[in-house]
């Protein structure tokens, strides 16, 4: 795979974590500008977070019919109008729908560029890509805050869209420039809806599949609840101030990013079910601790930050490699199979933020007690998944391989 592809692909994933974070300080201004209340601009967030899920379970099994390249460059196109609709926004109601619009094409990003690495290579290559890939991804929600902060003052939140969707008009280039098609004509689902059913039961009954993808989501599902409590846990509770806040914050990411290269440089000799293995044990160890010391040890500084950096960092073993070995299971439907992993990966992601706030700003045990059942659920899947892979899975990967080079 050539560099300039893996970046590309990259930059389409950290698109919409970018359109996540990055308006966010501008929320009250929002509120206060467009006369509404506080709830009804986060139902920005929370229409944005559904498109992008559905979007997913759409676009992905599309591309196993269609091809991967045209659904990429029309995604793209939509998601950076809808980012002009945003800026452009005369009132509420306009923002939140443009907001569904821009998460749903959005999701053409994070679903294909999976599908599209999945095409191109497997095993060994493929989780080293996926890593790599989780580096670049993993710069995003270090960059998107303070992005934010700074852009704010200056252009206000109309601008913050205007940014996003100059970005994404640079990434319709990048695509048009760098990605090919990669899942060619003669090895597409043809049928039309029928074929969309056969792909998602094939997808869906695979074993295999389902208990790597489990694994995955719930090691997201961890960080996911460390992301939305952390902010009123770290310094309402262990007293940081916002900027201490956000070095650890940061600090913690890095950590995901450091996990990444590791994983990708040491992949080759392990094998990614046992870097899996790893990660998911770390993350399940750090994150009993830190039920340990919400209940019992009240909460100790140094000790917390040093198990969330433990449970957040394992992520970068997980993610990649659990993702090679799912996708791996279903190479004539990897669309589907990207577009399954990543709905149920919002979905959790959606059901488990409000839960850790249920006892108040100052309690830190609905972080920690989420944060332990995700990553005990993704260390039971990755247990419970056979280790053997599917026979078949070896000729199909060998077709695809020869198809994608004559296509060439």
């Amino acid at each position: 795979m050539r560099r300039i592809l893996l970046v590309t692909l990259a930059l389409l994933t950290a698109l919409t974590p970018l359109a996540t974070d990055m308006y966010l300080p501008a929320m009250p201004a929002m509120a206060g500008e467009l006369g509404v209340s506080a709830s009804v601009v986060q139902l920005t967030l929370t229409t944005f977070l559904i498109g992008l899920a559905a979007g997913q379970l759409v676009i992905g099994p599309l591309s196993d019919q269609w091809g991967r390249r045209r659904l990429l460059v029309v995604g793209t196109v939509v998601c950076a109008a809808a980012g002009a609709a945003c800026a452009l926004a005369p009132d509420a109601a306009w923002l939140v729908g443009a907001r569904f619009v821009q998460g749903f094409a959005g999701a053409a990003g994070i679903v294909l560029a999976r599908a599209v690495i999945s095409d191109v290579a497997r095993g060994i290559r493929a989780a080293q890509l996926f890593s790599a890939m989780m580096v670049i991804q993993g710069v995003a929600p270090v960059v998107a805050p303070l992005l934010g902060g700074a852009l704010v003052p200056a252009v206000g939140w109309r601008g913050v869209y205007w940014v996003l969707t100059g970005f994404a008009v640079v990434l319709v280039l990048a695509v048009v420039r760098a990605v090919p098609e990669t899942h060619p004509v003669h090895l597409r689902s043809a049928g039309g809806l029928g074929a969309l059913g056969r792909d998602a039961r094939l997808v869906l009954t695979n074993r295999s599949f389902v208990g790597y993808t489990l694994s995955f989501v719930f090691c997201f599902g961890t960080m996911f609840a460390y992301i939305a409590a952390s902010p009123f846990v770290l310094q309402n509770i262990l007293g940081l101030s916002p900027g201490r806040y956000s070095v650890a914050f940061a600090v913690n990411a890095v950590g995901i990013i450091v996990a990444s290269v590791v994983s990708a440089r040491i992949v080759a000799r392990t094998g990614p079910r046992r870097l899996v293995v790893v990660g998911a044990a770390v993350m399940l160890g750090a994150s009993l601790l830190l039920v340990v010391g919400a209940t019992a040890w009240g909460l100790p500084l140094w000790p917390t930050l040093a198990l969330l950096f433990l449970a957040v960092g394992s992520l970068g073993l997980v993610a990649g490699n659990a993702t090679t070995l799912a996708l791996g299971q279903v190479p004539g439907a990897s669309g589907t199979g990207s577009a399954v992993l990543g709905a149920l990966q919002f979905t959790l992601a959606a059901a488990v933020s409000p839960l850790v706030g249920i006892a108040g700003e100052r309690s830190a045990v609905p972080m920690v007690l989420a944060m332990a059942a995700c990553a005990t659920l993704s260390a039971a899947a990755v247990a419970l998944t056979p280790a053997r892979t599917d026979r078949t899975t070896g000729a199909r990967a060998q077709e695809l391989e020869a198809a994608v080079g004559h296509e060439r």
